[in-house]
């Protein structure tokens, strides 16, 4: 069966895209849950006026992701974490930590749009990478080091 997305739907596709599922899924759960309509001609017709209204703005929104990919990968960024004698981080750097530290930079980016490469390995003092999604398809890779935090003034 043909259905037209309203929204994005993980492992399927994007909004406004066509695609073609089994039965059984689009009625029972993509079109009650409002993820979807079925994909009539007057629908596709529809469709086809609000894509062409959409395209200038697409090509915006895809100049805006590619230079903030570009000013993200030249980014500085330092990630302050307690960490012990021996270079050995207390806990690990997260997502979280990296959002912070690029939003001190001056880069708003959702934290669940970043994804460290090799999380498990984020557990000492060094430079990683982190990729930042900024778009459907553009994505960043960002390297970041992880620095000791300020002794506390005793």
């Amino acid at each position: 069966m043909e259905i037209i997305l309203k929204q994005d739907v993980k492992n399927l596709g994007y909004k406004d895209e066509i695609v073609k599922v089994k039965n059984g899924y689009a009625a029972n759960y993509l079109i009650p849950q409002g993820y979807a309509i079925m994909a009539t001609p007057s629908a596709k017709k529809v469709l086809a006026e609000n894509l062409r209204q959409k395209a200038h703005k697409e090509a915006k929104l895809r100049a805006d992701a590619e230079a903030l990919a570009a000013n993200l990968s030249a980014a500085a960024v330092k990630v302050a974490a307690k960490v012990s004698s021996n270079g050995k981080v207390f806990g690990s750097v997260n997502n979280i930590q990296i959002a912070e530290a690029l939003a001190a930079l001056g880069f708003n980016v959702d934290r669940k749009d970043i994804e460290i490469a090799g999380a498990d390995n984020v557990k000492e003092v060094g430079t990683y990478e982190a990729i930042v999604k900024c778009y459907r398809d553009i994505k960043a890779t960002v390297k970041f080091d992880v620095v000791p935090a300020e002794e506390q003034a005793e």
